[in-house]
């Protein structure tokens, strides 16, 4: 942006109330990190003037003897923060010494957007946003603060969204605020557990509003007294809180939707065209390995569960497969077709790191013309061990530490990432698996403390 564009948008900035501008980049866990600057000092903060440390952040790998790295801002992505209106949000990216640092994830993303882009392909993507509103007790448990929010099936129901719904409605307003199009929002399986939904958009914008999802959900929760939680599973009885990504491949130029096709000249019936096919192969090839970007903490594998300690399914993908409508595969294609629903994703995954992959594994689907087989309709969950090898259908890992290992021996994850970045997932990732084993949780107290 020239000299002359800067100072226009920061007029504009000004005129607008904005007092303070904020590059935010994420660490390798999505987590936003930034310094706040006056806005007297727009045009340096625009041209990477803040400087990081990266030894002081997880999985940017650096040393304590390195340069440091600037933050970038993103200047056609900004937002007014609707609640603060005198900070302005900037969705950052790294760079290292004058150039986009590869163990960014944002860049990551680009990078990979521009794979598909020379292809001639752009990467819509729609998050679903999924989210328990909670009390925390002084001594850290988590509870549903609604005591008439009890039902054991209290999906869709009306009355408990009520319940909350000045927070709701907060959330909504402001999310609309910003052009974000939602098109329902309802109660969700848990007590407590709403989901948003808006209108997707590119890859690169929708990943930038799923990061300040999260911290919007959470200031306006702490307004009302609230703590929003993305633990990906908060309660062993209630279903989780996941993220499905649902994609699609678009004409660059035109942005015509390049998967969607009639259903009656579909020969499998699903409404989808022979690239999008081979998009979902490339992904079910890969899934298990992706799982550990989609699913990255211990206690995402605590939702990938058919059942678990739940009276009832648990709605959660625990196969690398797809199908039609049927909520038991990994990838699914809804209703109409036009786009895939990738199921394990879950709500505290980076989604920057999480949708290079996945574009990145339906790319090599598409240019290897591969084929993902027959759509399961049936009931993946109720097929033991011998049905599903006769079916051609994997089990996603059922552990961080399986999701880990598997991550780390497919080579197309280094060959998307790089060995730097891969290898710092790894480190922080195993580090993870390793201090959950030394931990003593409560439930060992209470089966081993007395018992022998």
């Amino acid at each position: 942006m020239s000299t002359t564009d800067l100072a226009a948008l920061k007029r504009r900035l000004i005129e607008a109330g904005v007092r303070y501008c904020l590059g935010a980049y994420v660490d390798i866990h999505g987590v936003p990190k930034g310094k706040f600057v006056p806005v007297s000092h727009f045009e340096h903060f625009a041209r990477g003037s803040e400087l990081y440390t990266g030894y002081a952040l997880d999985g940017l790998g650096q040393a304590p003897n390195e340069d440091e790295i600037a933050s970038v801002p993103d200047l056609e992505r900004w937002v007014q923060v609707p609640w603060r209106k005198e900070l302005a949000w900037f969705p950052a990216d790294n760079h290292f010494r004058g150039q986009p640092y590869p163990l960014s994830t944002r860049v990551l993303l680009r990078k990979v957007l521009h794979d598909a882009a020379r292809m001639g392909f752009g990467f819509n993507l729609g998050i679903e946003c999924e989210v328990y509103f909670l009390a925390q007790d002084a001594d850290g448990k988590l509870r549903v603060p609604n005591s008439d929010d009890n039902l054991d099936k209290p999906c869709y129901d009306v009355k408990r969204l009520l319940d909350v719904f000045p927070l709701i409605d907060d959330l909504v307003t402001t999310m609309n605020g910003l052009g974000w199009d939602v098109y329902s929002f309802d109660h969700e399986d848990g007590n407590s557990q709403f989901e948003f939904d808006f209108n997707y958009a590119d890859a690169l914008t929708m990943a930038d509003r799923y990061i300040f999802f999260r911290a919007m959900a959470k200031e306006l929760a702490g307004r009302h007294g609230l703590l929003a939680t993305f633990m990906p599973k908060p309660f062993a009885n209630r279903t989780g809180n996941g993220a499905h990504f649902n994609m699609s491949l678009c004409d660059r130029e035109t942005r015509k939707n390049l998967f969607a096709c009639a259903t009656a000249d579909d020969p499998r019936g699903l409404g989808l065209t022979p690239l999008a096919y081979s998009f979902i192969a490339g992904i079910v090839k890969h899934g298990r390995a992706l799982c550990a970007a989609l699913a990255p903490t211990v206690n995402s594998y605590k939702r990938l569960v058919r059942r678990g300690a739940m009276s009832t399914y648990s709605w959660a993908p625990v196969f690398s497969s797809f199908g039609s409508n049927n909520r038991t595969n990994s990838i699914r294609v809804p209703m109409n077709g036009g786009r895939c629903e990738c199921r394990n994703a879950d709500s505290s995954c980076n989604p920057y790191l999480a949708a290079a992959l996945l574009l990145a594994a339906g790319l090599e689907g598409v240019r290897d013309r591969l084929d993902p087989g027959r759509a399961h309709e049936e009931n993946l969950y109720e097929l033991g061990p011998e049905e599903l090898a006769r079916a051609g259908v994997t089990e996603l890992p059922r552990t961080l530490g399986e999701a880990v290992d598997t991550f780390a021996s497919d080579p197309f994850v280094a060959s998307v990432l790089g060995a730097e970045l891969t290898q710092e997932f790894v480190r922080y990732k195993r580090a993870e698996w390793e201090q959950y084993h030394q931990s003593i949780s409560q439930w060992e107290i209470d089966r081993y403390a007395r018992l022998f």
